[in-house]
């Protein structure tokens, strides 16, 4: 398993999980599109928003491996602002290779793309 060194482990401030710290010996968690309703917490929604911007700064419009990347924080955004980069997807692969779709995360989270300097 791939480890993004560099991408943050974390939402700052906040228990919400960007990346998990080892492989799972029975195998990696499949991705799987969740649905995101109006009626989530704010707090949800900062981590989806910090998830993207993290995506954004660390790999930008290029494909990513999956890695260490938390399979549930992928999973709110599969389908949508993360795509499969590839026509054999495998969503319980830690090699599984993903891409930002940048247009569609510009509008769903058009405040990740502001700060184009960082985590403070």
């Amino acid at each position: 398993m791939l480890k993004h060194r560099g991408f943050p482990g974390r939402l700052p401030g906040t228990d919400y999980q960007f990346t998990i710290r080892r492989a799972n010996p029975k195998g990696a968690t499949p991705i799987t599109r969740r649905e995101r309703y109006r009626d989530r917490k704010a707090a949800d929604r900062r981590a989806d928003a910090g998830f993207v911007q993290a995506l954004w700064q660390h790999f930008g419009d290029e494909p990513f491996e999956r890695g260490n990347l938390d399979a549930g924080r992928l999973s709110w955004l599969f389908g949508r602002e993360v795509k499969p980069a590839e026509e054999t997807f495998d969503s319980t692969s830690y090699d599984a290779l993903l891409i930002l779709d940048v247009p569609v995360a510009r509008a769903s989270f058009p405040e990740a793309f502001d700060d184009e300097e960082g985590w403070e």
